[in-house]
């Protein structure tokens, strides 16, 4: 009894791992595009609230972080197209 117990356990883990394994780059992405979409409305709220030249410097932050995001949304998109095929 005890050996089977066991063995499911050991089963259960090596599922589990493999379907770890596979979502892991598609949450790893998109927690990345969040941090940088807060980083854009940051760096949005900062460049409303601030005279030239810091004004037009916290806007070109704010599309750099808007790009980045972007791309870590592409690729968030494409892990997960990945694990379900």
């Amino acid at each position: 009894m005890t050996m089977k117990n066991l063995l499911m356990a050991l089963v259960a883990t090596t599922f589990a791992a493999a379907a770890f394994a596979q979502v892991e780059p598609t949450v790893e992405e998109s927690g990345k595009a969040v941090a940088e979409s807060t980083k854009e409305a940051g760096d949005n709220a900062k460049a409303a609230m601030s005279t030239e030249p810091n004004k037009s410097m916290d806007k070109a932050k704010a599309q750099s972080h808007k790009a980045k995001a972007h791309g870590h949304r592409h690729k968030a998109k494409k892990a997960a197209d990945a694990t379900v095929h």
